[in-house]
């Protein structure tokens, strides 16, 4: 009997609930490429951890079949989880990307003093074959130089990835999307298309980035101070018009931000950031310069608190300071979980009395993705048999795949997927395969894994109720409760002499009236005491602290 021919398998690991952690392996036999290894930053119901980044089990299960890690561009949410992927895989595994993406991932895995790997520069036009894949890559627009999708062609059908995207007619560096190559693979039949859902809810077209660029020449010609920009420091084509606009009114830029000052220094000798060195200094080297000839390149666009506009805006940073006569730009949009975050610097500013500009008040930032009528765009272009939404949140991926029933697709031959579900092709059609193990994995320090939901309960718990200490000491001669000590740290009663009293005196009262030491084993009393004080306190309270009972015989 004739052996069948293994089916295409398309695994979304992240990606697929919430704007981060991309992450999608595509399975084909003995040969699996993955596309995009990042990573997304944790919301306030993570107290404490560093990173988030997708479960990646799967391909350690299968590194023997890895044949290279494609990254679509270089933005954190694609490229982050690479060190923690290249530190867990046992082989060195190619990486092939853009010039100025893999010139950013050097510059990560430098960081974590990770061996390099084997870097693969690709661009608009590439071909390239990994076992079994015909890959072609093809540019695209983004809020980033060297943006590119992805063409893949495998022994069961074709499959073409947008990676994130915008249909810009006018990008700062003249790269437009490649639409001959999306047409030409259309016409030749794609089989599944996965697309950038970020911008689905949005209605119209997403501006132009070089809209932007009149808005923050006229904000910075007419600032009579200093003028600070916060912005993603890999936004290169942002910083290219600041830097643009502020050469021509005569102003110095000046760069501050580790990774801003990183990513700039990346980008001008790669050559995507274009501005002479007599116009770009260092923080500590702005001395004598009038107030009025200089713009400041910051981060903190998303309310980080160790930003350097945190830092300035709270008059913590080593070398810079805002004043009233300043003037803050943030050119950017919150990642969704960072509002409040950004709110508190504003209000930090507008004590300051300093001028504030976002894009509620001017044309400051636009989208780097793509809104509903690209989106149809793309559609239209490709002619996908089938479609998957990817990047995004679930309302995003739904709002997608109604877009593509809209336009006629059938609902049977559109997939919203999890992380983990896995899509199988044979012969150019579609199904649902069976899932794999997914998830996410917590950087948290030095720890990488899963976190014990109960740690990051009791942090959340400690964050918004605070800690009770109780040391109670039991005499071993009479066997009786010799003194009860209590200490609080976060609570609301922490200099209640007379309620640290009562609760003394009402411990030790209900420990002798139920005999609580006869018998009963150290456990059994911390667990009496315990529940005891945490009763006590709510009746007088009406608030539950972690209590941390600590039980002692002398």
């Amino acid at each position: 009997m004739a052996k069948t021919n293994p089916a295409l398998k398309i695994i979304p690991l992240g990606g697929l609930d919430g704007i981060g952690k991309n992450m999608t392996a595509f399975e084909c036999g003995p040969d699996m490429v993955l596309v995009d290894a990042g990573l997304m930053f944790p919301d306030d119901e993570q107290p404490g951890i560093d990173l988030v980044l997708p479960d990646y089990t799967y391909v350690l299960e299968n590194e023997e079949k890895l044949r290279g890690i494609i990254i679509t561009h270089g933005h954190e949410d694609h490229t982050g989880a690479l060190p923690y992927l290249l530190m867990d895989l046992t082989h060195k595994v190619p990486i092939f990307s853009s010039k100025l993406s893999l010139g950013f991932i050097e510059g990560k895995l430098s960081e974590f003093r990770i061996d390099a790997p084997k870097y693969r520069e690709v661009s608009d036009g590439t071909h390239l074959n990994l076992g079994c894949f015909s890959i072609d890559f093809f540019s695209m627009t983004h809020s980033i130089p060297g943006a590119l999708g992805v063409f893949i062609k495998t022994p069961q059908g074709t499959v073409l990835h947008t990676g994130d995207f915008k249909l810009d007619q006018t990008p700062i560096d003249g790269v437009t999307p490649d639409f001959h190559a999306i047409n030409r693979f259309g016409t030749q039949g794609i089989d599944l298309l996965l697309s950038d859902s970020t911008n689905a809810t949005r209605p119209g077209f997403t501006p132009s980035e070089a809209a932007v660029g009149a808005a923050l020449r006229h904000i910075i010609k007419n600032a009579t101070g200093r003028v600070f920009v916060a912005s993603f420091s890999s936004h290169i084509h942002r910083l290219q018009q600041v830097c643009d606009a502020s050469t021509a009114v005569g102003r110095k830029v000046v760069v501050t931000g580790r990774s801003m000052v990183t990513n700039t220094k990346i980008a001008r000798e790669l050559g995507y950031l274009k501005i002479a060195n007599e116009n770009i200094i260092d923080a500590y080297e702005v001395g004598d310069i009038p107030d009025d000839k200089i713009v400041v390149l910051c981060t903190g666009s998303q309310g980080e608190p160790l930003s350097a506009l945190a830092r300035m805006a709270n008059g913590e940073h080593r070398s810079l300071s805002i004043e009233p006569t300043d003037t803050v730009i943030i050119s950017a949009t919150p990642v969704p979980g960072n509002e409040k975050s950004v709110q508190s610097i504003i209000n930090s500013l507008s004590k300051i009395g300093c001028d504030i500009y976002d894009k509620s008040k001017a044309l400051v930032h636009v989208s780097g993705h793509g809104s509903q009528e690209e989106l149809k765009l793309m559609l239209a272009m490709t002619r996908p048999a089938f479609f998957m939404p990817v990047h995004g949140e679930a309302v995003h991926l739904r709002a997608h795949a109604q877009l593509a029933r809209d336009m006629g697709m059938r609902d049977d031959h559109v997939f919203v997927c999890d992380n983990g579900d896995t899509l199988e092709m044979r012969g150019g059609k579609v199904r649902l395969g069976e899932p794999v193990d997914s998830g996410i994995v917590y950087v948290d320090g030095l720890r990488i894994g899963d976190a014990d939901p109960v740690v990051l309960r009791d942090r959340q718990k400690l964050a918004s109720d605070g800690i009770v200490t109780c040391v109670v000491t039991i005499s071993s001669r009479t066997h009786k409760v010799d003194e009860i000590e209590i200490s609080s740290r976060g609570v609301s009663f922490s200099n209640d002499d007379a309620l640290i009293s009562e609760a003394q005196s009402s411990l030790r009262a209900s420990i002798d009236k139920k005999d609580i030491l006869k018998g009963a084993t150290t456990d059994q009393t911390r667990k009496a005491v315990r529940n005891d004080l945490s009763n006590f306190l709510w009746n007088k309270t009406h608030t539950r602290p972690m209590v941390i009972p600590v039980v002692m015989e002398v």
